[in-house]
């Protein structure tokens, strides 16, 4: 890809960055700090569900080389090459829709990345004229570190001709960059309006102690549905969506004959065992079936989670929203077999997995918060020496 091209793909990504700068600069919101952060979690929620609409629809080699189609910034510019390998094969992975459904998926996280450097910028500058804890830039520098990880594994996701392990990575490493927004948008909010605490020393011990037990369960929460989500991913990226193409019995048994060595074999091409030859369909069921029953894991933590939340100070609603994303979510999972595999509802269930995210990072960041809060609240003597008993 030559210079010219290269800038120009740079100036794409800025143009994609400027309308939400814009939105922030032009906004009544007197922190534009913290405005910029939820803006960048929202384009962050919409890159990973695009990203989803990439691999349902096949396009992730829409444009098959990196970061350009084709050595062009555009997919006009590499119209030549892109119909000739249309016309060789009409099916194939390189057409004029997904290479543009590529490109603007990419020119998407360029800008994403470009509004993670002005809110780096913005960060340092404050930070060294006020050192507010508001703008204290560790976090966005760790985001930056994230997103060129992310960059370089979007890049192995087309130069390694979508690797499974590769491409459900790059998925995780969008999961991990959306959470980390999400924590950073919900510091900024408490550490702009504090929530009040529960008064009187039976109170803060009651809190202490319901919080003690919701923090573990709601880390245990996030740890269940990243395994989840990374199981989803390896569903995905090896097209095992129908290799269950029945609910809720799998190949008509409730536990079917299961490849558990060639399904999870993490190094592998595309549809192939680490050997070289095609791969089992005992093996994508062994994917397909192992995702569905780890689903009941999930229903379990995640709602006993959100049950323990349901009445506590400023996590209630976070838990009744949990809820209704996670039994949603199901029947998403659902109906992509029930009708299958349907487009819109498989989409909808890449961005079910994310709101689940957002949802289970904000709780466990509430429960932090409001669990560090209580403890450090001043009480009579002997209602801190209890207190102290409790804590770990």
């Amino acid at each position: 890809m030559d210079l010219s091209s290269l800038l120009h793909l740079l100036l794409m990504g800025l143009l994609v960055a400027s309308l939400p700068l814009a939105i922030v600069w032009m906004s009544a919101d007197p922190n534009k700090y913290r405005k910029l952060v939820w803006v960048m979690v929202f384009l962050t929620f919409d890159l990973i569900v695009f990203g989803g609409f990439t691999r349902l629809t096949d396009s992730g080699l829409g444009c098959p080389d990196w970061p350009g189609c084709y050595g062009e910034a555009n997919p006009f510019l590499a119209h030549e090459h892109i119909a000739a390998a249309e016309a060789a094969m009409p099916t194939g992975p390189v057409t004029v829709a997904k290479a543009w459904i590529e490109m603007i998926h990419r020119y998407l996280a360029m800008g994403i990345g470009a509004l993670i450097l002005a809110l780096l910028f913005t960060s340092v500058k404050q930070w060294r004229r006020t050192h507010n804890e508001v703008f204290k830039p560790a976090m966005p520098l760790a985001l930056l570190v994230s997103v060129l990880v992310q960059g370089a594994f979007g890049a192995w996701t087309v130069t390694l001709k979508l690797q499974p392990v590769i491409v459900t990575i790059h998925l995780l490493l969008g999961m991990m960059l959306l959470a980390m927004l999400v924590w950073m948008g919900c510091r900024e909010d408490y550490l702009l309006k504090p929530p009040p605490l529960a008064r009187g020393m039976e109170q803060m011990r009651d809190l202490v102690r319901r919080l003690r037990g919701l923090r573990i369960l709601s880390l245990l929460a996030a740890v269940v549905l990243v395994t989840q989500i990374a199981l989803g991913g390896w569903v995905s990226t090896n097209y095992a969506t129908m290799a269950c193409d029945t609910f809720p019995l799998c190949q008509g048994a409730l536990v079917p004959e299961l490849d558990f060595e060639h399904g999870f074999h993490l190094w592998r091409e595309l549809g192939m065992t680490k050997e070289g030859h095609y791969l089992p369909f005992s093996a994508l069921v062994a994917i397909h079936w192992v995702h569905r029953a780890f689903a009941l894991a999930v229903v379990l933590v995640l709602g006993l989670a959100a049950w323990r939340a349901w009445h506590l100070p400023e996590v209630g609603t976070t838990a009744r929203r949990l809820l209704l994303v996670m039994v949603v979510q199901l029947f998403t999972g659902i109906a992509t077999v029930y009708f299958d595999f349907p487009l819109a509802i498989a989409v909808m269930h890449n961005a079910g997995a994310a709101l689940l995210v957002i949802l289970v990072t904000m709780l466990n960041y509430r429960v932090k918060f409001q669990l560090d809060a209580a403890r450090a609240a001043p009480a009579p003597e002997f209602g801190n020496a209890l207190l102290r008993q409790q804590a770990p």
